[in-house]
């Protein structure tokens, strides 16, 4: 989901709700422009980062409460953090609807057109996909899967590329291979949203991406516990021991 939703916000406001490495870098050259004695101030932009920045921690900080009352691995958490996501990204949905601003939800220009969202309104939709990216955040690298790290994406390239089976293509690697997924969903991600915005326009987007979260909530009923797994493996390497030994 990281790219399907990142898509949307940055097709309408050049602001990232989930990757917020570019949120805290506009943001510092905001505060360095106030030095160069142009009196510009803070711009719609440095604005919409801004709250997306701080709404995203509120997110984190949010799902990290959570973990108060459920183990952070558990299935009842997974399926119940995964339906707040869901909430959250109807929410936007609903506040883009409400807006007026959500159909085309489209500016390629950001200078002689500005941001398609920019009344207060649409502020809510920034900040409920924000909050829904940070709570994704938290939940994903609790996992600790190589494959969850698609929010800190550049983390991810550089594991790749450092990853000692990245040539061995001929062979199998685990660790290689979920990166290599989790960068190709970003994208693939990113290509649904677009098209989707330019479709349905932001809210039906929106609208889109919360029954994707609803069904990946009720995904996580199937997904085989950690023990399970662990017994699963165990159990077909047995078999592949009898198979291999010689008959008497």
């Amino acid at each position: 989901m990281s790219g399907f939703v990142n898509a949307i916000s940055f097709s309408a406001i050049f602001v990232w709700c989930g990757f917020q490495s570019g949120n805290t870098v506009q943001l510092a050259i905001a505060v360095a422009r106030n030095w160069e004695g142009t009196n510009e101030g803070f711009s719609i932009s440095d604005k919409q980062a801004l709250a997306s920045l701080t709404t995203f921690v509120f997110g984190s900080l949010l799902a990290r409460s959570g973990e108060v009352l459920f183990p952070p691995k558990s299935r009842g958490w997974l399926w119940l953090g995964t339906l707040l996501q869901a909430l959250l990204t109807m929410a936007s949905a609903i506040a883009s609807w409400k807006s007026g601003q959500g159909y085309p939800g489209i500016s390629d220009d950001r200078f002689s057109v500005g941001p398609a969202w920019s009344d207060p309104v649409s502020y809510l939709t920034l900040i409920f996909m924000s909050m829904s990216m940070g709570f994704q955040g938290i939940m994903s690298i609790r996992l600790k899967t190589n494959s969850g790290a698609t929010l800190p994406l550049t983390t991810t390239w550089v594991e790749l590329c450092g990853a000692e089976a990245l040539f061995r293509v001929h062979k199998l690697d685990t660790p290689r291979d979920q990166r290599m997924l989790g960068i190709a969903s970003v994208f693939i991600g990113v290509l649904a949203g677009r098209a989707l915005v330019f479709a349905l326009g932001s809210s039906g987007a929106l609208g889109v991406g919360a029954g994707i979260r609803v069904l990946i909530a009720f995904s996580w009923i199937f997904v085989p516990s950690s023990k399970d797994w662990c017994r699963g493996n165990s159990d077909r390497e047995k078999l592949d021991m009898d198979s291999s030994s010689p008959s008497v």
